[in-house]
């Protein structure tokens, strides 16, 4: 090749690879490339450019890409200390911080993992547990103030010197719940220090519950059998009653019952039934925030009861296999009907009746968040729908009110247990 020539191609070739490095891909290197003599030297360089900076790309994105992977798993590991770190936190903040557990949406709960829950109040926030204390203990006084008047009625020094050192027992335990909130206000206490002080305070509960229930025990013969309430003052997952008698195969019925109830949300499961294969055959329920659902072979229908002010309240559901068809009871009057729940569909016999909680399995499957919380009384079942005046006599406490003929209310026909209490029903009282 001429001088010229080489010179003019040399120029060439070094203005193609400086137009070709105006992008910074790192460091740089002279490339010896062989073109014809005929050949358009730009065209040749810029391809041969083209390439090596491909080249260069792909080794930097590779390097991008390395480092990144790097990045991850750092972060990885920080996200796992943190991870650890907030665990330690709300184990030593479980009392204030709560479970968090309400369900949003209209659904029922699916059956529980037969997990014992047994006495896990710790499901609630510390203030709602000390308040629910509160109660408990504020009703073991109310059936104290019962009992004085039945002492004075019937005295006995016995009787007497029991109620003191109940009324001593119950002062001393408000005063270690009124300790506890004190010391959650000043944010002391571990978890520790706060499972003793519950397991020492449902321990005193129980005992007072029992020697309560033998004072009432000595009212019992005075009351007629259906002249009762069961009083279900905790949400837990062992407090329940359960009807000795099962129920027949029906193609229709009216269940009614008295309630009182401040609860929420939700007052929880006043009764459940299951049979063999289906624990949802008749269920009555007001979980979280959803209202009062009645289920009759998983299927469901929305009641419109509002119950938890704290008065005494009467409903009834009647129900007809025919075309599903339903109507709902508040304190006499009707406040709702439907059709299409479970139509066709009787109720099957030989299953467990249970009052104060929801079964997710035949007799059993209990879960502390759909436990009923308040005092129910007079829970009748008719295989038969009642009339509207049928009703209405049973709200207003009637002489002519019936009884259930397939379910009749009695002392002799409920088991309790886990510490739900039986006392004397006040609400026709009341309305008397």
């Amino acid at each position: 090749m001429p001088a010229g020539c080489a010179a003019r191609t040399c120029a060439l070739l070094a203005l193609c690879l400086l137009g070709g490095a105006a992008q910074d891909f790192g460091p740089t290197r002279f490339i010896c490339t062989s073109v014809p003599v005929d050949a358009d030297m730009c065209t040749a360089s810029v391809a041969a450019g083209g390439a090596e900076e491909l080249r260069s790309n792909v080794l930097q994105l590779r390097e991008t890409v390395l480092q990144q992977k790097e990045t991850i798993l750092s972060q990885k590991e920080t996200i796992r200390e943190l991870t650890t770190k907030l665990g330690r936190c709300e184990s030593q903040s479980t009392l204030d911080t709560g479970a968090g557990e309400a369900r949003a949406g209209g659904g029922r709960k699916q059956p529980a993992s037969g997990k014992n829950t047994m006495g896990d109040l710790s499901r609630t926030p510390a203030a709602e547990t000390l308040s629910q204390l509160g109660q408990t203990l504020q009703s073991l006084k109310t059936r104290l103030e019962n009992l004085e008047q039945y002492s004075r009625l019937n005295s006995s020094s016995q009787t007497n010197s029991l109620k003191d050192l109940l009324q001593s027992k119950i002062d001393d335990l408000e005063r270690q719940v009124l300790s506890r909130v004190n010391s959650l206000e000043e944010g002391k206490g571990g978890p520790k220090n706060d499972t003793e002080e519950r397991v020492k305070i449902e321990s005193a509960l129980t005992s007072l519950h029992q020697r309560i229930s033998e004072l009432e025990k000595g009212q019992k013969d005075n009351r007629p059998g259906d002249k009762f309430q069961l009083t279900f003052p905790l949400r837990t997952n062992y407090m329940y009653a359960k009807v000795k008698k099962s129920l027949p195969e029906m193609y229709a019925f009216t269940v009614c019952m008295w309630l009182r109830s401040s609860a929420a949300p939700g007052v929880g499961t006043p009764f459940s039934y299951a049979v063999p294969g289906q624990a949802n055959e008749l269920v009555l329920i007001e979980w979280g925030n959803n209202p009062m659902e009645i289920l009759i072979n998983d299927k469901v229908a929305k009641l419109p009861f509002v119950i938890n002010d704290g008065k005494w309240h009467h409903i009834c559901i009647t129900w007809t296999t025919r075309d599903g068809v339903w109507e709902a009871y508040q304190d006499g009057t009707q406040g709702g009907s439907g059709e299409n729940l479970a139509p066709y569909h009787p109720i099957k016999p030989q299953g467990v009746l249970v009052l104060g909680q929801e079964q997710d399995t035949l007799g059993g499957g209990f879960d502390a968040t759909q436990a009923f919380v308040g005092e129910l009384a007079h829970f009748n079942i008719w295989d038969r729908k009642l009339t509207p005046g049928e009703v209405y006599n049973l709200a207003t406490c009637s002489s002519k009110a019936l009884s259930g003929n397939v379910i009749a209310w009695a002392e002799s026909h409920i088991e309790i247990y886990g510490g739900a209490t039986k006392w004397t029903f006040e609400a026709c009282r009341q309305i008397n």
